[in-house]
């Protein structure tokens, strides 16, 4: 009964974390490794969708992003699978920092990987505060990705619940933006979800890359008439040197044009 009791304890710990790449997987039909389409890498997925239009693996340079929830991760082994760059999860509001960062952060590194940073924002904490806690703890590295601000709404927030209108969420938005880029001399880019975009009218803010989550259809089809640079394709995804599920991402040009955004943004490819 006491081993019972253990047992159903650790299950709700571990369903009840507040994570944005966690989906719960209709199968568990996975391949056990990349296969390659026209040159371009096409990956196994534990939450397969049927694409229509364009499809994630017609886009040859391709990504992932990850936070405490991947562990053991095997960078070289992602690199040596057709891994081109990593975002990492940094920090979150005006406390709170993942505790995976600074390894992900040199291991990939290490491995060659291309990396940056991303911010969970808060609504709860002033953007002046958030984008001051972000600068405290990630690197000024002239070889690092432009910084990211990760912005939605999180449902299961237990210690904050405001839900500022579109007008306030821009321009706390543009404060945020405008910090992290000024100190990192990079263009910082916008990460967002569906509801999220069309609820607070992204549309009107100008000047800032987007980074889009869309998992069942292409960007043009959910965000229409938006322009990206990142797509994030699937929270489920499986590629070799990943123990688990992983958000894959692609970027919106081809490997030469890949090659020469990163030199805009001082970085040399190993």
């Amino acid at each position: 009964m006491r081993y019972l009791l253990v047992c159903l304890i650790v299950l709700g710990v571990v369903s009840c974390g507040s994570n944005r790449q966690q989906r719960v997987p209709k199968t568990q039909k996975v391949q056990p490794a990349p296969t390659m389409v026209s040159g371009n890498p096409k990956y196994a997925d534990s939450d397969p969708v049927e694409w229509t239009g364009s499809k994630p693996w017609h886009y040859p340079v391709h990504g992932v992003d990850v936070s405490r929830y991947q562990e053991g991760l095997d960078w070289t082994q992602l690199r040596t699978h057709h891994i081109s760059f990593g975002y990492i999860k940094a920090t979150e509001g005006g406390d709170h920092t993942d505790p995976h960062f600074r390894t992900h952060w040199w291991e990939a590194a290490r491995a060659g990987i291309p990396r940056g940073a991303y911010h969970f924002y808060y609504f709860c904490r002033t953007p002046q505060e958030q984008a001051e806690w972000f600068i405290k703890h990630v690197p000024n590295e002239a070889g690092a990705l432009p910084p990211v601000l990760d912005i939605e709404w999180n449902h299961q927030s237990r210690t904050c619940r405001m839900r500022p209108d579109g007008e306030t969420v821009r321009d706390n938005m543009r404060i945020f933006l405008r910090i992290v880029g000024d100190h990192y001399g990079k263009t910082p880019l916008i990460y967002t979800t569906l509801d999220f975009y069309h609820e607070n009218d992204l549309s009107k803010l100008n000047g800032y890359p987007f980074w889009l989550r869309s998992v069942a259809d292409h960007p043009s089809k959910t965000y229409p008439g938006e322009r990206w640079l990142f797509w994030q394709y699937s929270g489920t995804g499986r590629v070799p040197g990943s123990p688990g599920n992983i958000d894959l991402n692609v970027f919106d040009g081809s490997p030469d044009v890949w090659r020469a955004w990163l030199a805009r943004n001082g970085i040399a490819l190993q």
